[in-house]
C-alpha cells in the first residue's frame, strides 16, 4: 500500500506543536502532582508521601490568605463582567449592522484599550478614583477595568457573527407577519445563542484570571489572582499548589459546561 511521504514542514510543525503542549501543560501537570504531597511534603519534588491534606487545608482557617473570600469575589466579578459583556456586545453588533455617522471612529475607540498596556489602564483608573475621592473596590473600579478588556473582544466576536448572518431570515419572518421583537426573539436570538454563550465564557474567563487590570483597582480586598500572587511570597506549603489545582479544575468545568450547552443548543436547533 502506497503511503505518502511526510514533508519536512510537517515534522517541523509537529515538533513545534509538541513543544507548545509541553510548555502549556507541563507546569499544570507539575502543580497537579505536587498538590498531592504528603503532610510533611514541601514545594518541590520528590513527593514525600501522597495525601489530600493540602486540599483539606484550603477549608481551614489560614494564617495568611483568604481563599474563600477571594474566590467569591473573583466569581462574582466574573459573572458581572460576563453579563454586561454579553448585553453590550449584542447591542453593539445589532447597532453596527447599519451605517451611521461616526461608526468607524466609535469602533476604533471601543477596541483601543486592547493596544494599551493593562497596567496603564489599571493605574489610570486607580488614580482617577483617588482624584474623585472614591475608594477603589473590586465591584466598581475593578469592574470597569475588566470591562475595558472584555468588551472589545465581545464586540469583535459579535461583529464577525453578524457579518455572516443573512438578513433573509428576518425578512422571511416579517413577511409572515412577525413584529420586530418577535423576529429578534424567535429567529435572530436562537441562531446567535451559541455565539452569545461563547462571548459570555470569554468575558468570564478573561475577568476571572485578570491580574494587571485588577492590581491597582481592587481596593482593600483581593481577587483570586491577586491572592495567589500574594501567597507566592509568604506561603511555604503545597496548599498553594492545591489552590492552583482547584482553580484549574474549576476553569475546565466552566469550559466543559459551556461547550456542552452550545452542543445542546445546536442539536436542538437542528431538530427544530
Amino acid at each position: 500500500m502506497y503511503r505518502e511521504k511526510r514533508s519536512r514542514e510537517f515534522y517541523l510543525l509537529a515538533i513545534f506543536f509538541a513543544v507548545f503542549v509541553l510548555f502549556l501543560y507541563g507546569p499544570l501537570s507539575a502543580i497537579l502532582i505536587l498538590s498531592f504531597q504528603g503532610p510533611n511534603g514541601g514545594l518541590t519534588f520528590p513527593l514525600n508521601g501522597v495525601s489530600l491534606r493540602w486540599f483539606a487545608n484550603l477549608f481551614e482557617t489560614q494564617a495568611v490568605g483568604d481563599f474563600g473570600g477571594s474566590f467569591r469575589r473573583s466569581a462574582m466579578l466574573g459573572i458581572m463582567v460576563m453579563l454586561v459583556t454579553v448585553v453590550v456586545s449584542l447591542l453593539a453588533g445589532l447597532a453596527f449592522r447599519r451605517k451611521f455617522i461616526g461608526a468607524t471612529a466609535l469602533f476604533y475607540l471601543a477596541v483601543a484599550s486592547l493596544v494599551v498596556p493593562s497596567i496603564i489602564v489599571s493605574l489610570g483608573i486607580g488614580v482617577l478614583f483617588s482624584q474623585l475621592g472614591l475608594q477603589p473596590a473590586w465591584y466598581s473600579s475593578a469592574f470597569g477595568a475588566h470591562l475595558t478588556w472584555t468588551l472589545p473582544f465581545g464586540v469583535l466576536i459579535m461583529f464577525a457573527v453578524f457579518n455572516r448572518f443573512s438578513p433573509a431570515y428576518e425578512e422571511a419572518a416579517r413577511d409572515l407577519g412577525a413584529s420586530s421583537w418577535q423576529t429578534f426573539s424567535n429567529v435572530v436570538l436562537p441562531m446567535i445563542a451559541p455565539s452569545l454563550i461563547g462571548v459570555g465564557l470569554f468575558g468570564f474567563t478573561l475577568s476571572y484570571d485578570e491580574f494587571a487590570r485588577t492590581l491597582m483597582t481592587s481596593g482593600s480586598f483581593n481577587t483570586l489572582p491577586l491572592e495567589i500572587y500574594g501567597m507566592t511570597t509568604n506561603v511555604t506549603t503545597p496548599v498553594l499548589y492545591a489552590l492552583g489545582t482547584v482553580t484549574t479544575v474549576f476553569s475546565f468545568l466552566v469550559i466543559a459546561g459551556t461547550l456542552g450547552l452550545i452542543v445542546h443548543l445546536n442539536r436542538r436547533r437542528q431538530r427544530s
